[in-house]
């Protein structure tokens, strides 16, 4: 595409001004790979159109999750390795969430054996500077030398870890484990005014350590790179071919699963109710199926379309909504080998009972039972997420999102806090 001026340069990448668009940038990554804050430098060509795929297939899966990225497109176009980028400032700061103690972890703990699952996981700032071989630094130096923010810095690392969990659960999902990743953000201008916290820069197979079925030896990443003193040509093909099968493994991140659900009232009168349990489940992209059956009137033809259902490409679950009727839900759990959530709108009445909490339902009517419509969708996204990254990375995100709200209506009631939060996914 048509480019403007060059705006920056760093080791493996040059960004320039968007043609026609003040708020962007065009990042055109490059053909070279270096170690030890660029002292150690090759070039292998095709390097920089890999790892622009890598980076736009991760930044596609992370906005689909909800996450405020830079990133607006390209990378996976006839662009080769462009992307368009939001403008920002970047904030000089690595963060760094290790989930397996490994690499320069083991140097600062000697005590540490390498391969230790860190639970929680740990988080690390490291201040960009090639001259100083970029520094570990506290959140006390971050904010005592204004580098960010204290609600700044909260904010970069609660997104690192939700990135990490994102991401480390798509690579679960091909039997690889995520070791370590490292992250980066900038400021971005609101249109409103104001300045907001985004994922920024890149994440490529130079970011992250990545051991397939756990093992050390069978890495994936840059590490490979790091580990030969003085690289052959040979070696330099071999380190490409490594990048080559990260950029297509990271290409299925986004793939759905083909799970949908599937909405069963027991009459038209739970209408309403379903139509809750609906739009929840559109907030995690979940595809829904509606229909009307009666345990008591339609048996066979409930039986039937439960069926129906099963023999679908994808993978259901089932959320049953019957008001009036103590039956559907025992029913169609016993007719099907999925997941069944029982949802009966409060109020109605269960077996005799008026429903006014779970604890009111006999056991056993179906595997899960959620009265409110949101939880309902909750627990069914759960289940999905199981098998789909972009589900899953709604699930986090959401559950953040939740987590937040309470926090800040605490702190709210309680006085505010001192600089207030940058900004929230």
């Amino acid at each position: 595409m048509n480019k403007g001026a060059e705006v920056g340069r760093g080791k493996t990448k040059v960004l320039y001004v968007h043609p026609e668009r003040a708020d962007a940038l065009v990042v055109v990554q490059q053909d070279n790979i270096t170690a030890g804050d660029g002292a150690k430098r090759h070039t292998i060509s095709g390097k920089g159109r890999l790892a622009a795929l890598t980076t736009s297939r991760v930044f596609r899966l992370l906005n689909a999750a909800g996450l405020p990225t830079h990133f607006l497109g390209g990378g996976e176009d006839e662009d080769n390795n462009e992307m368009i980028v939001r403008r920002c400032e970047m904030i000089p700061i690595e963060v760094v969430v290790r989930g397996i103690a490994a690499g320069s972890y083991l140097k600062r703990n000697p005590g540490m054996k390498s391969g230790t699952v860190l639970a929680p996981r740990v988080v690390e700032y490291f201040f960009k500077d090639d001259a100083r071989h970029d520094p570990q630094y506290t959140a006390e130096q971050i904010v005592e030398e204004k580098v960010a923010t204290p609600a700044e810095l909260e904010l970069m690392s609660d997104y690192a870890r939700l990135i990490f969990e994102i991401l480390a659960h798509a690579w679960k999902l091909q039997d690889v484990l995520l070791v370590d990743l490292k992250v980066e953000f900038g400021r971005a201008q609101r249109p409103g005014g104001g300045t907001e916290i985004l994922l920024a820069d890149v994440i490529d197979n130079d970011s992250w350590r990545i051991w397939p079925a756990g093992d050390q030896q069978l890495m994936l990443d840059k590490q490979i790179y790091r580990n030969i003193a003085t690289p052959t040509p040979a070696d330099l093909d071999g380190v490409k071919a490594k990048y080559e099968e990260v950029a297509e493994r990271v290409a299925r991140f986004c793939r759905s699963s083909g799970g949908f659900a599937a909405i069963i009232m027991g009459s038209t009168s739970d209408a309403e109710h379903a139509e809750r349990v609906e739009k929840a489940l559109a907030e995690y992209g979940i595809p829904v199926r509606r229909h009307v059956a009666s345990a008591h009137k339609t048996p066979l033809f409930t039986l039937q379309k439960v069926q129906q259902i099963d023999n679908m490409l994808g993978r259901p679950v089932y959320i049953t909504i019957a008001g009036r009727s103590n039956a559907l839900s025992a029913f169609v759990d016993a007719a099907t080998a999925h997941p069944v959530i029982a949802c009966p709108p409060l109020g109605q009445t269960w077996a005799g009972m008026e429903v006014i909490s779970s604890l009111a339902l006999p056991k056993g009517v179906a595997s899960t039972i959620v009265l409110e419509p949101e939880n309902a969708a909750l627990a069914a996204a759960k289940i999905l997420a199981a098998d789909d990254p972009v589900i899953y990375g709604r699930v986090v995100v959401k559950q953040y999102r939740n987590r937040v709200q309470i926090t800040d209506a605490d702190a709210k009631m309680n006085g505010p806090t001192e600089n207030g939060r940058a900004g929230s996914a």
